[in-house]
């Protein structure tokens, strides 16, 4: 502030501030020069300062991100990527948010990198502790990837983003778990756990306007707690045993009965022809004996005697015959096969 004329002082004396503005302008000292004259510099000041002024406003979008434009602090445009202008400071300002990157979230543990030495994972209780349906305590550590889908939601619409999908995510991951069996979830439910949370997580999110996207969620363990860990796993192993042995006995049965349902139907086949076989030749050998009888019933001694020579025929067919004149007379040595050669030169 000006000080007060002092007592004796006129006004329009110059006072302390107005010597130091006319020693900065050169105007102390030198009587033959006007403050005027000052003019051109002072506006050459002013230009380059506004030029710089509206420079600031130009700033650059890269090709995975998105600028987001407010004035006085309200949203006004969204900017894609390339070179961009807005109006300088404070009159509006812009935000970069990479909508492409995929960002990850540890519910349950935490990854610890030390140098020249593996990752290693430490369980956090608060989030891996769980309730589950049958009222046992499970360790339970998921993983979710998720990107950034709405970036005007994501800067204006929820307080903290990151925050609210943790949060979400355990009460997600909580329901769902609460519903299950340790057991189930331990083994052949995972899948399921992960596709329901998914879902509700998914549902939280954008009735909470976070403007995020979940991309996947992967369940990194479902485990019981150190204490019981070893019962459980034999649990575990005794209804993995018994799902085996159940598909193994499946299996035999699908191979066995189609197999024993074809070897009946050949029985019943092979039967079915025999009978048919027999019952053809019972009939033919019937209808061949009407014929023969109606013959025999015209010409008796002469039926009898072809039948007799067609019996012998056949009955002799595949023999060895000897035939002997009744007029040499009989004896045991004419029926003995000369031609076969005694056993040991004898």
């Amino acid at each position: 502030m000006p000080k007060e004329p002092e007592r004796g002082q006129r006004p329009g004396e110059n006072l302390p501030w107005e010597d130091i503005w006319q020693k900065i302008v050169g105007q102390r000292g030198k009587g033959n020069r006007k403050l005027g004259t000052t003019g051109p510099v002072v506006w050459i000041v002013i230009v380059i300062v506004a030029v710089i002024w509206l420079a600031s406003g130009i700033f650059s979008v890269g090709p995975a991100e998105r600028g987001v434009v407010t004035q006085f602090g309200r949203f006004v445009s969204l900017r894609d990527p390339g070179l961009n202008f807005r109006l300088p400071w404070p009159i509006q300002a812009h935000n970069i948010v990479n909508v492409i990157e995929e960002r990850r979230a540890e519910i349950g543990f935490r990854t610890v990198e030390e140098p020249r030495r593996p990752a290693r994972h430490i369980r956090v209780d608060g989030e891996a502790m769980m309730l589950t349906g049958d009222k046992n305590i499970a360790d339970v550590r998921i993983l979710v990837r998720y990107r950034v889908m709405d970036p005007v939601k994501y800067l204006f619409r929820a307080e903290a983003p990151e925050l609210a999908l943790r949060v979400n995510t355990e009460v997600a991951l909580r329901s769902v778990i609460g519903q299950m069996a340790i057991d189930r979830a331990m083994t052949v439910g995972r899948p399921e756990v992960e596709a329901e949370t998914w879902e509700f997580l998914q549902s939280l999110l954008d009735d909470h306007q976070t403007g995020l996207h979940v991309v996947g969620v992967e369940l990194q363990v479902v485990d019981a707690p150190d204490e019981v860990r070893e019962a459980f796993y034999d649990v575990v192993r005794a209804k993995a045993d018994r799902e085996r042995f159940i598909m193994e006995a499946r299996g035999y049965a699908l191979d066995i009965v189609p197999r024993a349902r074809g070897e009946a139907k050949a029985i019943i086949l092979a039967a079915t022809a025999y009978r048919d076989e027999r019952i053809a030749l019972a009939e033919g050998e019937a209808e061949r004996f009407i014929k023969i009888l109606a013959e025999y019933r015209k010409a008796p001694v002469v039926t009898r005697q072809r039948l007799f020579l067609e019996m012998i025929e056949r009955v002799l067919a595949g023999t060895e015959k000897f035939i002997i004149d009744p007029a040499v007379g009989g004896g045991l040595i004419q029926f003995l096969p000369l031609d076969i050669t005694p056993r040991g030169g004898e």
